[in-house]
Parts: C-alpha cells; structure tokens; sequence
C-alpha cells in the first residue's frame, strides 16, 4: 500500500493556522502537522489554539521527529525566515515541494538558495482577511492559494502540489503567469497593509472615500510604476480588482502589518515601501508615498 504524502507547515500565525486547520481537519493529524524547534513546539502545545471558535487539533513534530514530508508550507513572517529554513531542513527529502504563504517577491530565492531550486514552487496567498489575537484565529474568507513553477510552464511538480492542497481542503489555483500574480499581490500589500497600520484602521478605514483609501491609491499606483521597470506590467484594471476585493473584506478585519503594529511586534515594512524605495533607487523613479509609509512605520516600530 503506497504511503500517504504528509504536509508539513511552519509558522503558527494567522495563516498557519487557519490553514492548518483545514488541512488537519480534511486529512488527520498523522498527514498533516506542524514543524518546530523543542522549545517552540513545547509552548505551541500548552496553548488551546482555537480557529473560529473551534478547537484545533494540531500535532508538533521536532526536528529531532523529523521524516521527509511531501509538501513543507512556511506559513512565517519574512523576520523569521532565516531560523524556520533551518528548522524545515531535516524535514526536507529528494521529493519534498516547498511554497511560501509570505508576502513580498524574495522568499522563494531565499528557500531555493537553502534547499535547491528544485524543491521550490511559488506562491501567492490572497483573499484571505485572517486575524489572529493570543491564540485564537478568525476569518470570515479563507482566500486562495495561487502556485506556479515560477518559469511560465506547467510543470508535474505543480501539478502534484496543487492536488495535494486541494485534497487538504485549501483553495488552490494554478497560474502559469505567477511572477505577475506575486507582484500583483506586492502592489496591493505596499498600499493595504501599510495604509492600515500608518492611520491604524481596519479594513473599513480604506473601505471608504478618504485620505487612507487615496493614500493606499496612490502607494499602489508607485508600485505599478515600479514594476513597469521591471518588466512586469500591472495594469488600472489590476489596481480596481484589488479595490473590489478590499472592499469585500470583513470591515472589522485587518491585515497583518496592523497586527503587528498593535501586538508591537516587528513588521515587514522592508518587503514593501523598502522594496519600493530601493526599487525607485535603483530606477531613479521617485517613491514619495512609500517614503512616508516607510518612516511612519519605522516611526511606530521605534515607539515599542
């Protein structure tokens, strides 16, 4: 009897565990579970992870345990990607697929330099309005996961790992022009995410006429124009199909900077306004929003 493929995931956040909950409530426990040093895995579970209002089930595996598994899903935050990597290594065999649920346009670089690019697909999460307080997660939309193998074809190791997510219960798409969708979704993050955290409000704050829903326009609009030199064309049509999709959202959602922010934890403001203005740098495009954001945000990280 041929064994059942295992998902692994890393990262016990909002993502991660609105995630691993579907998937270990579709698959099991013993085909679905959670990567972590001793000391992480230790505190995980004296926790009662709840995902809305239901309680998860989850099993943490150490990498001491480890076994190879046939999908590694890192569901961190970009600070920290560097230690997750290693503690995925053991669980990482000549067939395991990686994706990244993190946001930006580097992570896949980073787990191809660590595991062989090979191993990686990429990925964009989008659509989802998770939010995470202590150890309980709510949503009211799961989103989407978007894969691809990051060369423009259709490949087996997509194939296979877009069956498995869907077989695991999460919404999956397979996208040949990925690299598009990835900086479809950065130029949405450069405005949502640090519109949200800057004038410190939910989704509702941008779901309306005003200076945040003009100044996530306007951040997203430097970031259209940054990807134009670089090859990658996003279109006014993007950025209203982003809006639609914002204004959808849970208004009392919030995206993950500005949890950050209010748990007063480090952001991922280098992924996006520094993204955009080592970008601009480099083009000599100017990126006065994103420079705002961007010292806002470090403004708000030095007030911790």
């Amino acid at each position: 009897m041929k064994k059942q493929p295992v998902i692994a995931v890393i990262g016990a956040g909002a993502l991660g565990v609105m995630f691993g909950q579907r998937m270990t409530q579709t698959l099991g426990p013993q085909r679905v579970f959670f990567a972590a040093d001793a000391q992480r895995a230790a505190r995980y579970a004296a926790q009662s992870f709840t995902c809305n209002g239901a309680a998860c089930t989850f099993r943490f595996v150490t990498p001491q345990q480890a076994l190879p598994a046939a999908l590694a899903v890192f569901a961190v935050k970009s600070t920290g990607l560097a230690a997750a990597i290693e503690t995925m290594r053991p669980f990482i065999g000549p067939e395991t697929l990686v994706i990244s649920l993190l946001n930006g346009i580097t992570s896949e670089g980073e787990l191809a330099a660590a595991y062989g690019p090979e191993h990686v697909l990429y990925c964009v999460a989008q659509g989802m309005d998770a939010v995470k307080d202590g150890p309980a997660v709510t949503y009211r939309n799961m989103g989407k996961l978007l894969i691809g193998s990051g060369t423009g074809a259709r490949t087996p190791a997509v194939d296979a790992a877009a069956a498995l997510l869907l077989e695991a219960g999460v919404p999956c798409e397979i996208h040949e022009d990925i690299l598009y969708r990835q900086w479809s979704k950065l130029m949405l993050n450069v405005g949502l995410n640090q519109v949200c955290a800057v004038y410190n409000v939910p989704y509702r704050g941008v779901q309306y006429p005003g200076t945040a829903r003009d100044t996530m326009l306007a951040a997203m609009r430097e970031a259209q124009a940054l990807a134009a030199r670089e090859g990658v064309t996003l279109t006014d049509a993007d950025i209203s199909a982003w809006m639609k999709m914002t204004d959808a959202l849970n208004p009392d959602g919030m995206p993950s900077m500005r949890q950050d922010t209010l748990a007063r934890r480090p952001t991922e403001v280098e992924l996006f306004a520094g993204a955009m203005r080592r970008l601009g740098e480099k083009h000599s495009v100017p990126t006065p929003v994103n420079d705002m954001l961007y010292r806002r945000i470090a403004e708000l990280e030095a007030a911790y």
